[in-house]
């Protein structure tokens, strides 16, 4: 055997989150695509979930006729499938499969499945069976294609991302043996639940057993289909450093490579159109938040910082960056007035009426409207986090508050009836991002930031904290001037957190305009830096440890 690298002739990934927008997983694959489609042009499928087959998904162009001859054999075989391409850069293919057949297998699935694997499915609950049949059917259907398509001497490789799709990695191991199994985890589910829960995750990680903790927090099914598929397949994998202590650990397996994520920036702008999306999407922001707090805000004058992502109030970090704002409004050095903004999709119901009334009118607005914190109305107006965190806290947007609050409680999608901008139309307006994870794997939100030039606050405990540290090339942490000022977060922190925040904003708002243009600067460099043309090489290293596992145990 050679020491070249062993490279895919064809390679398949299977994820929840194919054509079907979810979270960051999405972010992920729809971003490294094009470039694994310029090397490997149409011999990377992706296989997702078919939710959409009555209806039209704006993620995928079907196309009828790509691989006609083998659709009519996957028909024969009981596969229910649809081609086309992914309606992302590169518009790779794609194989959408319904998976609702399956569940008529179910229990004969899952015996196999303790048989072979020893995976426990006894106490399954919730989106398990889903995600497992569709595990299944993506692994029947990459399957199918080998048998049908391709040739003992291709080398394949068939990926799998989360517990979700674990069972058909391991399927196909027994099946087709001849394929080359990859298992990503982006984040456990057992450390994502013990941190959910409260219960201090980092300075007893040495502590805890794996298995026992699922057992307590009654998640054994979801955990043990991710360990026992790390153990099995050809090569396991995560997203970064401190998620590959957290499989050691919780799993009992190393990762074989980190997968670090990386980033596309062909859909940031640049030069004047930068410039005057961001000035438009400022005077939105300035005018939004006349329109509900009944105050003036001057461009110049006015810091507009904000936190966004999943509504995970403690694993994100939310909490704290409320009680950094609460502290921040005391603090007598801070130089400018604070317009902070929580973009988290919650139980949003309908648009504010007095608000979109006030937004379509000239008018320039001297008084609140009632509850002037919030641009939609909830479900639980009574009962949400931010809602009860602010009010705890005593924060509502008083006249007199140097920092005030506004809410946004849905996606922000061009089509929620107040902003009506995508996020990525919005995040460039800007001074400052904060994301103060306590839980994070990687964090696509603060890279997201950087590459719109919006220096970002976040911590040590996400994967793209660690990975800024990495760059200062001398064991220090990353600090505002580099563009990514990295907070030192643990289980017992949180105050300290709360402070470091609420200094690096003061500190922010007291920097000259040439000061703020330099950091916005090197904000840019770091994401640049986070590019795919950089980080893919470490999936070539993962396929490469795939394929001789593969030709082992064919041999």
């Amino acid at each position: 055997m050679t020491n070249k690298m062993q490279t895919p002739d064809y390679i398949f990934e299977s994820s929840w989150e194919v054509c079907n927008k979810v979270g960051g997983i999405y972010t992920v694959l729809s971003t490294r695509a094009k470039t694994l489609q310029e090397t490997f042009n149409d011999r990377i499928i992706f296989v997702g979930p078919d939710f959409w087959q009555n209806k039209e998904n704006p993620l995928f162009i079907e196309d009828k006729a790509l691989y006609a001859e083998w659709k009519k054999q996957a028909s024969i075989e009981g596969l229910q499938v649809r081609t086309g391409r992914w309606n992302i850069p590169g518009q790779p293919l794609v194989i959408l499969v319904d998976f609702q057949p399956f569940f008529a297998q179910k229990n004969q699935i899952y015996a196999d499945m303790w048989n072979d694997f020893q995976i426990d499915s006894l106490h399954a609950y919730g989106d398990y069976d889903e995600a497992s049949m569709f595990s299944y059917a993506s692994a029947k259907v990459v399957e199918s294609f080998y048998r049908f398509c391709l040739t003992e001497n291709t080398n394949v490789v068939y990926q799998a991302h989360e517990w979700m799709t674990g069972m058909g990695a391991l399927y196909l191991q027994k099946a087709v043996p001849e394929i080359a199994t990859i298992f990503t985890t982006h984040a456990t589910s057992i450390g994502r639940s013990i941190a959910g829960n409260n219960k201090p995750l980092y300075d007893y990680l040495f502590a805890y057993n794996g298995d026992q903790m699922a057992y307590e927090l009654n998640i054994q099914s979801k955990h043990s289909v991710e360990k026992q598929t790390a153990h099995f397949v050809d090569c396991f994998t995560t997203v970064s450093d401190i998620t590959a202590r957290e499989c050691a650990e919780l799993l009992d397996k190393p990762a074989d490579v980190v997968l670090m994520n990386g980033f596309e920036n062909d859909f940031v702008p640049v030069g004047s159109s930068y410039t005057a999306k961001r000035k438009k999407a400022r005077q939105l922001k300035l005018r939004l938040a006349n329109c509900l707090l009944g105050e003036e805000f001057k461009d110049d004058e006015t810091l507009i910082i904000g936190t966004s992502g999943r509504y995970e109030f403690k694993n994100k970090g939310i909490n704290v960056f409320l009680e950094a704002l609460n502290r921040l409004n005391r603090d007598k050095n801070l130089k400018k007035k604070v317009l902070a903004f929580v973009n988290v999709p919650s139980w949003v119901g309908d648009p504010r009426e007095d608000l979109l009334e006030r937004l379509n009118s000239k008018e320039v607005f001297t008084t609140p409207l009632s509850c002037p914190l919030i641009t939609h109305w909830l479900h639980n107006m009574t009962h949400d986090q931010v809602l009860d965190m602010l009010k705890y806290l005593g924060m509502g947007n008083n006249p007199d508050d140097k920092v005030k609050v506004i809410f946004v409680p849905c996606y922000l999608d061009g089509f929620d009836g107040i902003v009506n901008k995508h996020y990525y139309d919005v995040v460039l307006c800007e001074d400052l991002t904060v994301y103060p994870s306590y839980y994070e794997p990687w964090g696509y939100t603060p890279l997201e930031s950087v590459a719109f030039k919006v220096p970002t606050i976040t911590t040590d405990l996400a994967g793209f904290g660690l990975w800024a540290n990495t760059l200062k090339n001398n064991g220090k942490y990353s600090e505002l001037e580099d563009g990514v000022k990295v907070i030192h977060r643990s289980d017992y922190n949180y105050s300290e957190v709360a402070d470091a925040i609420r200094d690096t904003i003061v500190e922010f708002s007291g920097k000259s305009d040439a000061e703020v243009k330099k950091i916005r600067k090197n904000a840019a460099s770091v994401a640049e830096k986070a590019l795919w043309k950089h980080f893919i090489q470490y999936y070539y290293e993962a396929y490469d440890i795939a394929l001789r596992k593969a030709q082992k145990r064919n041999a």
